[in-house]
């Protein structure tokens, strides 16, 4: 038996100044013009993205490894530099109660998403000193994966600003 709410004669005028929800599913909320250019890479351009976002805090690390997804995508020589607390999203022994299964959808859309890209040929870095410090091990690495040396961070962002790459720094304390 199905008990319906009482509502009071504010709560009721409330609902009833804005239809709600005021469009059907499928009708589009958004428009779809582009405004900028769909530009592809040239001949050797790089893209490089620097992760420092924590795992499941926030959506920083997951759109990161999205916009590598599309720089790849547009021929971009791609790569991701995961450091800090970042470099836990390189993480293939995530998962609950046992590794690779998902507690809830999307638990672990990072590690999807970063063997996705590896496989399209995409390059990770991945900080010892960022796994160390939050007690991960680099067996612990999804495959593919490249560990690096602390001192690498400074040296891989002089290494890809030589290049000329297109540089993207997600961060997030």
């Amino acid at each position: 038996m199905a008990v319906e709410p009482k509502l009071t004669d504010q709560e009721i005028a409330s609902l009833m100044e804005i239809p709600h929800p005021s469009k059907a599913v499928g009708d589009s909320l958004y428009g779809e013009t582009k405004v900028f250019p769909d530009y592809q890479a040239e001949p050797g351009e790089t893209y490089f993205g620097l992760v420092h976002g924590i795992v499941h805090e926030s959506s920083v690390s997951f759109v990161a490894v999205l916009q590598a997804i599309r720089a790849q995508k547009k021929g971009f020589d791609s790569a991701l530099y995961f450091y800090g607390i970042g470099s836990l999203n390189c993480l293939a022994t995530r998962g609950f109660p046992t590794v690779g299964n998902e507690l809830f959808p999307g638990m672990r859309n990072e590690n999807n998403v970063l063997e996705r890209y590896i496989g399209g040929g995409g390059k990770v870095y991945a900080c010892r000193l960022g796994l160390a410090l939050h007690g991960a091990r680099e067996e612990d690495l999804i495959e593919g994966v490249i560990p690096c040396h602390p001192l690498d961070l400074q040296d891989a962002l002089i290494e890809y600003a030589r290049k000329g790459a297109i540089i993207n720094s997600s961060w997030m304390f």
